[in-house]
């Protein structure tokens, strides 16, 4: 997986938000792309002692975006969107959570939080937080750098899954 940051002067001169929407994109993406190519037991693999795994960090994605930007701006319950109470039963993976299927439900969640937030301002407060009101840039901001720590845990974790089958020169 290699991450290719944005360098389209536009994205250097375009407004905050602008630049808040496609960081973030770039982190989704990047995330998403971590399970391509690889066997469904690769993407399973435990090579740390935590649930974490590569199809677990994209699963554990799709709750971060449904608790800040659904349960954010809804102010629906956990329950009510479907979705485990805690951050570590989000990486929890069930038989039927293949590649597809995960990589299919974070695209899914990423555009409802595009949606959930396209009216809103950064300045607009985000209300259904279990910490109370926050601003979307503070989401924003959060969100960003979660996203990019996972995408730093997916990158060792595919160089671990991939160099088990590299061929050593």
């Amino acid at each position: 997986m290699i991450f290719q940051p944005t360098t389209d002067p536009a994205v250097f001169h375009a407004t905050l938000r602008d630049q808040f929407e496609t960081f973030l994109d770039e982190h989704r993406s990047a995330l998403h792309d971590s399970l391509n190519g690889l066997t469904e037991e690769q993407a399973r693999r435990s090579l740390v002692t935590s649930k974490t795994t590569l199809l677990g960090l994209v699963k554990h994605a799709t709750f971060v975006e449904k608790v800040w930007f659904d349960e954010g701006t809804t102010c629906r319950s956990r329950a009510e969107i479907g979705i485990p109470d805690t951050p570590d039963e989000s990486f929890d993976l069930h038989d039927d959570d293949t590649i597809t299927s995960v990589q299919h439900a974070y695209q899914q969640a990423c555009a409802a939080s595009r949606r959930a937030t396209a009216e809103l301002t950064l300045d607009d407060l985000i209300l259904g937080n279990r910490r109370g009101p926050l601003p979307l840039r503070w989401v924003y901001l959060h969100t960003l750098r979660e996203l990019a720590q996972h995408c730093g845990h997916a990158d060792i974790l595919r160089e671990q899954v991939l160099g088990d089958t590299t061929p050593q020169g």
